[in-house]
């Protein structure tokens, strides 16, 4: 009975692992693909190689938290662990049906707190300074995606300008008898820069996605003792590599349902904070959601960016004039600052859904203009406001099911557990 456990659990943490692997390969990769930078086969490739690095050296911290630290690893029993498992992958389900980037980290510690809850073996104190992280760290990516955007992503997009390229940016030429890796000459140095950037920046998501995720199919399944933490990143490597490589292809065909709309400078930035933000936290061993952080950066990213319109006092001390602040904005996120080249019409910046889809730009047209960047206070709030970041009901949706999942995940975990215990 315990063997049979241990291959369900397995085969749980598989799933698991895949779903992760096709969901996130997607979201980091999906401005290079979109660019025509890499190939969708090149980009499972690498979102795997760095998510190892990830799990394999910061991501055991977070193992350590899940397997042993939130309740004692005696708990995980061969059918606790199966529990835990199914738990996160409900959420994974639920996620998916719904078209929520969910928060897998989230749920996977919620199913462990209600086993913690059911056996009396719960660490309050490491799960308030977890709850204190889940809450701090949103909060850290909306101020620093609002400064970014009302301070610095006008001049970024000034000297930045992506587009999408004729072809790759590293081909594998199978002409010869030994295939050859090699570098598009076609580039001018600009476009070369900033197609490393996006690679670079994109490697670095996987990286803070495995180190983040790679708890989340493991992690009990390391607790009970099933498996040495090294195997079990292995496994959970492996898993997410094989959903990059297979099913990421319909995600970074549409660049995931969070960034479409974005611009790619914008979306590099969101990636690079949100990133940022769940690395420090798996270096201190905490499991948070990069889906969370990043969401939370993009908004953030747009007031700040809508926000140009006015003056900090302005902002404070609204005039009996002023019908709304300023809106949270794509239209503010796409509107160039500069000057599109006919000296009248703003120049607007790619979004990610566009580059996939091949509708703008101009093939390697990278090159930014020259206009002088307005103040802060002086830019047209009219064209800073064009439409809404976020429909209000997707918005609805998207923080409900945050909160839903997880919330699902600890009651159903500790009714569970509660009743086994009773029998």
């Amino acid at each position: 009975m315990a063997t049979l456990l241990l291959l369900v659990g397995v085969a749980v943490a598989v799933f698991v692992g895949f779903n992760i692997g096709g969901s996130s390969t997607g979201v980091a990769f999906g401005p290079a693909v979109g660019s025509r930078i890499v190939r969708p086969v090149t980009a499972g490739a690498l979102f795997s190689v760095f998510a190892l690095a990830g799990a394999w050296t910061i991501g055991r911290n977070v193992i350590t938290t899940m397997s042993s630290d939130i309740v004692d690893a005696a708990m995980f029993t061969p059918l606790a662990s199966v529990i835990v498992l199914f738990f996160t992958g409900l959420a994974l389900l639920l996620s998916n049906l719904y078209g929520v980037p969910g928060s897998t980290s989230m749920t996977a510690v919620g199913a462990i707190v209600g086993l913690g809850l059911a056996t009396g073996t719960l660490n309050t104190s490491l799960m308030f300074t977890i709850l204190s992280a889940w809450i701090v760290a949103p909060l850290v990516a909306v101020v620093v995606g609002a400064v970014v955007g009302r301070y610095l992503y006008p001049y970024l997009d000034a000297k930045l300008a992506f587009g999408r390229l004729t072809d790759p940016l590293v081909t594998i030429d199978t002409q010869k008898t030994i295939p050859r890796l090699s570098l598009n000459n076609t580039l001018a140095s600009r476009d070369l820069v900033g197609s490393l950037l996006v690679i670079l920046i994109a490697c670095y998501m996987g990286f803070s996605a495995g180190a983040s995720n790679a708890a989340n199919a493991v992690a009990p399944l390391v607790g009970n003792g099933a498996l040495d933490p090294s195997p079990a990143i292995l496994l959970a490597v492996g898993s997410i590599s094989l959903g990059g490589l297979t099913i990421a292809r319909r995600t970074l065909a549409t660049v995931g349902n969070d960034v479409t709309d974005l611009p790619i400078l914008a979306a590099l930035i969101v990636s690079t904070i949100g990133a940022s933000i769940i690395t420090i936290l798996s270096y201190l061993g905490i499991p948070a959601s990069l889906a969370v952080s990043t969401t939370s950066c993009i908004i953030g990213l747009g007031w700040g960016r809508a926000s140009r319109a006015r003056t900090l006092r302005e902002i404070a001390t609204p005039s009996p004039d002023d019908t709304a602040p300023p809106s949270v904005a794509t239209g503010a996120l796409t509107t160039s600052p500069t000057d599109g080249g006919d000296g009248d019409t703003p120049a607007s910046s790619p979004t990610v859904g566009e580059l996939a889809d091949g509708e703008q730009p101009p093939a390697d047209a990278q090159q930014a203009a020259t206009a002088t960047i307005p103040r802060v206070g002086e830019e047209d709030e009219s064209e800073l406001s064009a439409e809404s970041l976020f429909d209000p009901a997707a918005t609805v949706r998207i923080v409900a099911l945050w909160v839903i999942t997880p919330t699902i995940s600890v009651v159903g975990a500790f009714l569970l557990f509660s009743l086994l215990g009773a029998l």
